[in-house]
């Protein structure tokens, strides 16, 4: 009797067992037999691109070069056009794939980007002629439209936040123009930012992707979309494991946008923004690194007009957390132009809520960016040795030397000395310091002021603001940072 007991109870530990097996890996699949099957139902979704560029001759003088008369260099010989020189066309090849039978196709912008014809080549070989409906330079996205005899295999875009990591995927294209070509891998990492710019939000995966993949679509294993192929980290310009893909969620609204005007419609505050270290935080009496910096208000744009001023920290936006830049410009940028949101900002070690309208960004707007300023300075001006530096006071001597616009105000940074804390930071000659400690900067006495304010407030360090070139940042510099060394070139 005590021995069936036990063995009911051995049978109940293995069917638990097992039960505890198959409920732990119902959410992992295996590795799959092969991907025949799915290969062959994608493949003629996918096409090839072939973008045609015109590259004309460069002119010389009298078209027989710089110097050399066009009966003496008839050919072109001497770096001229030559009389009988032709301009030339110059071929590039891509991926795309088909989003919607009547002939609209998703590719990579900088595939067709200048292209003066764009050819799409069809899995079963038509050809047909291209029109680019619009392309997306930030995203790396572009929209083409074919005239098609009939309708065309289309694919569907997945829902890219549901991608993990480990997930099986293929990648379909045509590598150094070798067409309909399938590679298998899985997912290697989500949200990564390789630096390509602002909207930087790559799936990477280990499947081969290699020139010419660019545009091509990332299969997930139910044969939906999560990705565009768009970048490849390689020293020799083939594939190591490393590539990148724009996940179909940004994909999707993109190529709506781009459908319907022909370029994106983007939410637009007017600021420019840096993130919050941790010397920030504490010169700010923030509790932790988070949020997004105000570094400069545009005039006349939606910021200005909400009250939002330099140096604020933008905590939420629109009930969202905005933890780092990359977010807080998703989120704008998300937003539709005109709608008004609450924006949470930090302010005189306080929160404050701020209505905003948000606009919508202009095509000619560029991103953010560094220009440096050079200069030389003899001291022979009113200085302050103070903060690792140098600082001067603005005269039009100064202006000139340092090539410094009339309308730009604060105190000029002359020298900065070697290992400081400003020079780590980055500081360097010609920077103008415009605020301190949350006040503008007119002379050297506003900066006296700025550091004995900072240090009765037992600052660790004191918050900055310069302007080089036209950009603006905040910079927490320490207050104990005088050390008496020889000031940089």
């Amino acid at each position: 009797m005590s021995r069936l007991v036990a063995l009911k109870l051995l049978v109940a530990v293995l069917v638990l067992g097992v039960s505890a097996v198959a409920t732990t890996n119902s959410y992992a699949h295996p590795a799959p037999d092969g991907f025949a099957d799915l290969a062959e139902s994608l493949l003629p979704s996918v096409v090839n691109i072939a973008s045609t560029f015109e590259i004309k001759p460069r002119l010389g003088a009298q078209d027989g070069g710089p110097g050399v008369p066009p009966w003496f260099d008839p050919f072109g010989m001497f770096g001229g056009q030559g009389r009988g020189q032709q301009p030339r066309e110059t071929k590039a090849g891509g991926s795309g794939f088909i989003i919607d039978e009547t002939g609209i196709i998703i590719t990579n912008h900088h595939v067709i980007d200048n292209a003066d014809k764009v050819v799409v080549t069809l899995s079963d070989g038509t050809e047909l002629e291209a029109e680019v409906l619009g392309a997306d330079a930030r995203t790396d996205i572009a929209v083409l439209k074919v005239d098609p005899d009939g309708l065309l295999p289309a694919v569907k875009l997945a829902n890219s936040d549901l991608v993990r990591v480990g997930e099986w995927v293929i990648a379909v294209g045509n590598p150094f123009g070798l067409g309909g070509t399938v590679t298998a891998g899985i997912v290697s990492a989500l949200g990564r930012d390789i630096g390509a710019g602002y909207y930087d939000d790559f799936i990477q995966t280990d499947a081969p992707i290699n020139q010419g993949n660019s545009g091509g679509p990332l299969f997930n294993m139910a044969g939906e979309v999560i990705g565009i192929n768009s970048v490849i980290i390689s020293r020799g310009g083939g594939n190591v494991g490393i590539g990148f893909s724009i996940p179909s969620n940004l994909a999707q609204r993109v190529v709506a946008d781009l459908r319907e005007h022909g370029r994106v419609q983007r939410g637009w505050l007017g600021v420019g923004i840096q993130s919050v270290d941790e010397e920030i935080a504490a010169s700010l009496g923030l509790d932790e690194a988070e949020g997004v910096m105000i570094s400069n208000v545009m005039e006349g744009y939606p910021a200005e007009e909400a009250g939002v001023l330099s140096g604020d920290v933008i905590l939420k936006f629109d009930d969202k957390d905005t933890p780092d830049t990359r977010t807080l410009l998703r989120a704008v940028s998300d937003t539709p132009a005109g709608q008004e949101v609450d924006m949470v900002v930090w302010r005189d070690g306080d929160t404050k809520t701020l209505q905003v309208t948000v606009g919508e960004m202009p095509d000619d707007i560029d991103e953010p960016s560094s220009v440096a300023s050079n200069g030389k300075s003899d001291l022979e001006d009113d200085t302050l040795d103070a903060l690792g530096m140098m600082i001067i006071t603005m005269t039009d001597e100064m202006r000139s030397r340092f090539n410094i616009p009339d309308e730009a105000s604060g105190v000029i940074v002359a020298q900065v000395r070697r290992s400081s804390d400003a020079a780590t930071k980055g500081l360097r000659r010609g920077d103008l310091i415009v605020r301190i400690g949350g006040q503008a900067v007119e002379d050297l006495d506003d900066i006296s002021q700025g550091i004995e304010k900072a240090k009765a407030d037992d600052k660790l360090a004191v918050l900055i603001q310069i302007n080089r070139g036209g950009n603006f940042r905040f910079v927490p510099i320490k207050l104990d940072d005088e050390e008496a060394e020889e000031p940089e070139e």
